[in-house]
C-alpha cells in the first residue's frame, strides 16, 4: 500500500517533463497509477470480503506511537475503487479536455495526479496521524487545482475561499485527533474502534472538532459556500474533486468512527441537523441556477447532505445504505460533471438559456447523462434507485429522530428530481425562441470516460448482488437487528416506493414551476455564505490594517522597547507570584578577578552608550560590550564561543556602520533626555531581571548536567571538541533548522532592501572615474578605456579594481594591508572549518571569518573589488551550503549519526595520517551558507547603496552640465 501511494507521487513529479516529451498523450500515462491501485484493490475483493482485512505498518514517530499503517476492509476498499477507478478515468479524460497548447499542463498532471495519490492514503490511513497527513495533502492539492486558471481574479478567489475554509476545520480536527489519541492511549484507528475510550466531556469535546473538520471538508451548511465557488476550476477537477474524491473525504471520516462514536450524545444530532439542512438547502438553491455546473455543484451540496445523514446514523440497516449511496453517488455525479465538460468544449458555453437541441446533435453524449440523471433522480433499475430505497427504508424503520428526517429526506429527494430535470432539459433540450446552439464533433474517445461510469449505474442497479456481501461486511461492524434489509433492486410495493413515487412527482411538479419557483427562490434568498465570506475576510482585513497602524509606527526603539516591556512584566510576574528564589543558593559575584574586571568594562562601555550623541561612536561603544562578552568566553574557558562571539560582533559592527551612512551623524535632540532616561530605566530593569531569571533557572536544576556524557561519547570517538560534535551530529538537525531559519531571514531582509532594485541605474550601464583609464560595470565586468596620445599607461594597484574608487576616498595603506591579509584570513577560515574536530573552530565561524576577508576586500576597494574577489552570487553559496548540510543531515538517518555516518582516512605528505567524516561535509555546508549571507548583507548594506549614492551623484553632475 506504501508502495502504491508512493508510486502516484514519483509519477506526479514527472508529469510536466512526460508531459512536454509526449504533450497529451502523457496523461494517458499518468492515468496508470490510479489504473494498477484499481486492480489491486479488485485482487483483494475476496480477502476484504471474507473479512480478512489487508494490513501494512510501519514505525514513524515511536517516541509518540505514531505508526504509518494502512489498513485495506470494506469501507475503505469501496473508496479506493472510487479514487482510483474516478481517477484514471478523469486523467484520461483531460488528454481530450485540453488543447495542446494549454498553458501549465505539466503543474496541473502533476497535482491532479498526486491529489488521487494523496486521497488514495486518506482512505487507507490506519493511524489519526497519517490521517490528517493526507487530509491536508488533499487540501494543498485541491487549492492548486482550483486556481490553475490563476491570471482569473476568481480562480484565486475561490481557490483561496477553499483552502481557508477547509483548513481551518482541518486544524479543529487535528486537535480532536490529538485528543482522541490520548483518551484511547493509541492512534491506530483499528484499535479506537475495537475499545472506544469511555464516555466523558473531553471526548465529545473531540468529537466536536473532528466533526468540524469532516463538515469543512464535505461542504455541509454552514461551510458549504467553497464548494460552489470551486466550479471555477477545471471540469476534471470537478468531476474528480467535487464528485467522487475530496468532498467524499468528510463522509468517509464520519462513516469510519461512527461504529465507535455514534452513541456519544452529541454525534447524531449535529448529523442530522446539519445533513438534512445541507441537502435542503443546497437542492433549493440547484432550482434557480442557469450555469451547468453550479446546478450539479449545488446538487452536489445537497447530495452530501443525504450522505453525512446516512454515514452518522449509527445502525446496521443505514449504514447498509449510506456505503451503497457513496457509491451511487460517484457514479451518476462524476460522469454529469464529465458531461457538462464535453457540452461546454463543444459548445462553448455552460449557460442553459443558451443551449438549445444540443441533444440532437449530441445524441450519445445526451444518452449518458440521461442514465446519469436517471440515477442521481433514483429511478430503477439503476443504483441510484437501490441506494435510496435501501435509505428510505433504514430511517423509516430507524429511531424516533430518524423517522423525524426521513420527511426531510423525501422533500431533499424532491428537490433532486428537480434539479435532475433542470439539468437534462437545459443542457439538451429544445427551447422555443432559441435558436439551434452549434457544436462540433465529440469524438468516442472523449465520451468513454462517462459512458463507462454511466454504464456502470445501469449494471450495477440489477447487479446489486454482487456489491451486498462487501457492503454488508462494512455494516456487520454494528448490531444487525431481527430482520436485517438486503440490499436488492425490488422490494416490491411498500412504504419506501411510495416515497420515491411521492418524490418523484413533488420533483417533477417543481420543474414544471420553475420559473415561479425561481423567482420564489430568489424573493426568499438569505444573505448568500459566499457573500458573508466576504465581508468577514473584509472586515478581517480592515481590522489587521488598523491595528497595524496602531502598532507599527515604524520605529525600531518602539518595538524593541514593546519586547522588553512584555519580558520584563511577565518575568516580574512570575518571580512575584511564585518567589522561586526561597532555597536558592546565593549566586557568586564572579570566579575570578579577571571576569569582575571585563565585566565592569563592559558594563562601562553599554552606560556610555546611553551619552553620546553620534551615532559612529554609539556603534562602536556597542561593538566593545560584545567584544567584552567575547571576552569573559575568554576567561570562562569557552575558546569556541569566544571565536564565535568575536567574528559575529566584527561583522555585526561592520554591517551597522555600513547602515549608519545613509543616516544623520548625530541622534536628534526632540526628546532626546526623555528616551535616554526611559531607555535607561528599561534597559537596566530588563537586564537585571533576565540575570535573576537565569540565576534562579540554574539554582533550580535537579537532574545531572548533560554535558559529562556529551563529552564521554565525544571521547568515545577520538575527538576532543565537544562543542563541534554537539553542533554538528548530536544536535546537527537544530543546526541545520537554525542554519535555514537564517538562510530565509537574509533572503526576506534583502528582498525587501530590493524592492525598488530597478530605480537605479542599469545594470550594464558603465561607472565612469574622473582621472583614471578604468572604470568597471555595476555588474562587475571590467572596461578598458584606450590610451590617449602621450598618455602613460597606468600603475599596478595593490588591489584589483581600487582604481575605480575616488581618489578622496583610498588608502593605500589600507589597501596595502587589505592585499597582504586577505588570503591569510581564508586560509584560517578553512583551518577553523577543518579542525574542528579537536580543536575551536567549525564552519560557522569559518563562514564568518572567510565573510570578514571579503568586507576588507570591500572596506579597502569598494563594490567592484567585491565583485572580483567573490564573483560567485551569494544566493549560490547559500543555497549549496543548505543543500550540503541537509543532505548529510538525511544521511545520517542511516545509522543514527552524523558525525560518522561515512568516513575517509587517508596519508598525505608532510600532513601525515588524516581521516574525515561526514561531519566536514555538514560543517562545510554551514560555511558556505554564512559566507553566502554575509556576503548578501554586505552587497545590499554596502554595494547597493554605493551604487545608489553614484547615481545620484551622476544625476547631479548631469544637472549641472545641463545649466
Amino acid at each position: 500500500m506504501t508502495v502504491l501511494v508512493l508510486v502516484h507521487f514519483a509519477v506526479a513529479l514527472c508529469a510536466a517533463p512526460l508531459i512536454r516529451r509526449l504533450g497529451l498523450r502523457a496523461f494517458a500515462v499518468l492515468a496508470l497509477p490510479p489504473a494498477a491501485a484499481l486492480v489491486w484493490a479488485v485482487s483483494r475483493w475476496d480477502r476484504v470480503e471474507s473479512g480478512r482485512a489487508v494490513t501494512e505498518s510501519w514505525t514513524w514517530i515511536e517516541a509518540y506511537d505514531v505508526e504509518a499503517a494502512f489498513r485495506l476492509d470494506a469501507l475503505s476498499l469501496v473508496m479506493v475503487l472510487l479514487a482510483a477507478g474516478v481517477g484514471a478515468l478523469v486523467l484520461f479524460y483531460c488528454g481530450r479536455y485540453f488543447d495542446a497548447g494549454s498553458p501549465r499542463l505539466g503543474r496541473f498532471g502533476g497535482n491532479l495526479l498526486g491529489f488521487a495519490g494523496a486521497m488514495l492514503g486518506l482512505v487507507l490511513a490506519d493511524d489519526l496521524m497519517v490521517l490528517y497527513l493526507f487530509w491536508e495533502l488533499t487540501t494543498v492539492l485541491s487549492f492548486l487545482l482550483i486556481g490553475y486558471d490563476s491570471e482569473k481574479r476568481e480562480s484565486r478567489r475561490s481557490a483561496l475561499q477553499a483552502l481557508t475554509v477547509t483548513s481551518v476545520g482541518g486544524l479543529a480536527m487535528f486537535v480532536g485527533f490529538l485528543m482522541l489519541g490520548h483518551l484511547a492511549g493509541t492512534y491506530r484507528i483499528s484499535r479506537i474502534l475495537e475499545a472506544p475510550p469511555e464516555p466523558s466531556g473531553t471526548l465529545t469535546a473531540a468529537v466536536l472538532l473532528v466533526l468540524c473538520g469532516a463538515v469543512a471538508k464535505s461542504a455541509v451548511w454552514p461551510l458549504s459556500l467553497w464548494l460552489p465557488n470551486a466550479m471555477a476550476a477545471p471540469t476534471p477537477v470537478s468531476a474528480y474533486l467535487h464528485a467522487a474524491a475530496m468532498v467524499k473525504a468528510g463522509v468517509y471520516l464520519v462513516a469510519r468512527l461512527a461504529p465507535a462514536f455514534a452513541d456519544v450524545p452529541v454525534w447524531r444530532p449535529v448529523l442530522l441537523t446539519l445533513g438534512t439542512a445541507t441537502m435542503l438547502l443546497g437542492g433549493w438553491r440547484a432550482l434557480r441556477e442557469n450555469d451547468l455546473k453550479l446546478v450539479l455543484a449545488h446538487g452536489t451540496v445537497s447530495q452530501l447532505g443525504l450522505l453525512l445523514v446516512l454515514a452518522g446514523a449509527g445502525s446496521y440497516d443505514v449504514a447498509l445504505a449510506a456505503i451503497s449511496m457513496i457509491l451511487a453517488h460517484a457514479l451518476f455525479k462524476a460522469p454529469l460533471f464529465l458531461v457538462t465538460g464535453i457540452v461546454d468544449h463543444a459548445a462553448g458555453t455552460r449557460d442553459l438559456r443558451r443551449l438549445s437541441e444540443v441533444g440532437r446533435s449530441l445524441p450519445w453524449v445526451c444518452a449518458v447523462a440521461v442514465v446519469a440523471g436517471a440515477s442521481m433522480a433514483a429511478l430503477p433499475p439503476l443504483i441510484g434507485f437501490v441506494a435510496k430505497e435501501a435509505a428510505f427504508d433504514a430511517l423509516l424503520n430507524g429511531s424516533a429522530a430518524e423517522r423525524c428526517a426521513l420527511g426531510l429526506v423525501v422533500a431533499g429527494s424532491a428537490c433532486t428530481t428537480a434539479y435532475t430535470l433542470r439539468f437534462l432539459w437545459g443542457a439538451f433540450a429544445r427551447k422555443p425562441g432559441t435558436p439551434p446552439t452549434p457544436v462540433h464533433r465529440v469524438g468516442p474517445a472523449f465520451l468513454a470516460p462517462p459512458a463507462l461510469l454511466a454504464l456502470g449505474c445501469l449494471a450495477l442497479g440489477p447487479g446489486i448482488g454482487t456489491l451486498a456481501p462487501l457492503f454488508e461486511r462494512y455494516a456487520s461492524q454494528y448490531p444487525a437487528p431481527a430482520h436485517p434489509y438486503h440490499l436488492a433492486l425490488w422490494h416490491g410495493f411498500g412504504v419506501p416506493l411510495g416515497l420515491s413515487a411521492l418524490a418523484w412527482l413533488a420533483g417533477a411538479a417543481l420543474f414544471v414551476a420553475r420559473e415561479p419557483v425561481a423567482r420564489t427562490g430568489r424573493r426568499l434568498a438569505w444573505p448568500t455564505a459566499d457573500a458573508v465570506f466576504g465581508r468577514t475576510v473584509l472586515g478581517l482585513e480592515r481590522t489587521a490594517l488598523q491595528v497595524t497602524g496602531a502598532v507599527q509606527k515604524g520605529s525600531l526603539p518602539a518595538y524593541v522597547a514593546t519586547v522588553l516591556v512584555v519580558t520584563v512584566a511577565g518575568l516580574a510576574a512570575v518571580l512575584v507570584v511564585d518567589r522561586p528564589w526561597h532555597g536558592a543558593p546565593a549566586p557568586r559575584a564572579w570566579d575570578s578577578p579577571w571576569q569582575a574586571g571585563v565585566g565592569a568594562l563592559t558594563c562601562a562601555a553599554a552606560l556610555m552608550c546611553l551619552f553620546v550623541r553620534r551615532r559612529m561612536k554609539a556603534a562602536v561603544l556597542a561593538g566593545l560590550t560584545g567584544y567584552g562578552t567575547g571576552l569573559l568566553y575568554v576567561v570562562q574557558g569557552a575558546p569556541d564561543l569566544a571565536l564565535t562571539q568575536f567574528a559575529v560582533e566584527t561583522v555585526s559592527t561592520v554591517v551597522l556602520v555600513l547602515v549608519l551612512r545613509r543616516l544623520p551623524v548625530y541622534f536628534g535632540d526632540s526628546g532626546m533626555l526623555r528616551r535616554r532616561a526611559t531607555g535607561t530605566v528599561l534597559a537596566l530593569g530588563s537586564g537585571a531581571l533576565v540575570a535573576c531569571a537565569l540565576w534562579l533557572a540554574a539554582a533550580a536544576r535537579t537532574a545531572d548536567p548533560a554535558g559529562a556524557a556529551m563529552t564521554e561519547e565525544t571521547a568515545h570517538h577520538g575527538l576532543k571538541d565537544v562543542v563541534s560534535a554537539i553542533l554538528v551530529d548530536y544536535r546537527a538537525w537544530d543546526t541545520m533548522g537554525e542554519s535555514a531559519v537564517l538562510a530565509v531571514a537574509v533572503l526576506g531582509v534583502i528582498s525587501l532592501l530590493y524592492v525598488h532594485r530597478r530605480q537605479g541605474p542599469s545594470a550594464r550601464e558603465p561607472v565612469r572615474r574622473p582621472g583614471g583609464v578604468t572604470a568597471w560595470s555595476p555588474a562587475g565586468s571590467r572596461i578598458r578605456a584606450p590610451l590617449g596620445p602621450g598618455q602613460a599607461a597606468p600603475e599596478r594597484s595593490w588591489l584589483v579594481a581600487a582604481d575605480t574608487l575616488d581618489p578622496a576616498y583610498r588608502s593605500v595603506v589600507f589597501e596595502v594591508v587589505a592585499r597582504l591579509v586577505f588570503h591569510p584570513v581564508l586560509m584560517l577560515s578553512v583551518y577553523l572549518l577543518l579542525c574542528a574536530e579537536n580543536l575551536p573552530g567549525g564552519g560557522f565561524v569559518g563562514g564568518l571569518v572567510a565573510g570578514v576577508a571579503m568586507t576588507i576586500r570591500y572596506l579597502a576597494g569598494g563594490r567592484h573589488e567585491l565583485d572580483a574577489a567573490a564573483p560567485l552570487h551569494p544566493g549560490f553559496l547559500t543555497g549549496l551550503g543548505l543543500f550540503l548540510s541537509t543532505g548529510v543531515a538525511l544521511l545520517g538517518l542511516v545509522d543514527g549519526t552524523v558525525l560518522h555516518a561515512w568516513t575517509w582516512r587517508g596519508h598525505l605528505p608532510l600532513i601525515g595520517d588524516w581521516h574525515a567524516g561526514t561531519a566536514v561535509l555538514f560543517d562545510l555546508g554551514v560555511y558556505l551558507l554564512v559566507l553566502g549571507v554575509v556576503l548578501d548583507i554586505v552587497r545590499a548594506l554596502g554595494s547597493k547603496i554605493d551604487q545608489q549614492t553614484e547615481y545620484a551623484a551622476g544625476l547631479a553632475l548631469a544637472g549641472e552640465g545641463r545649466r
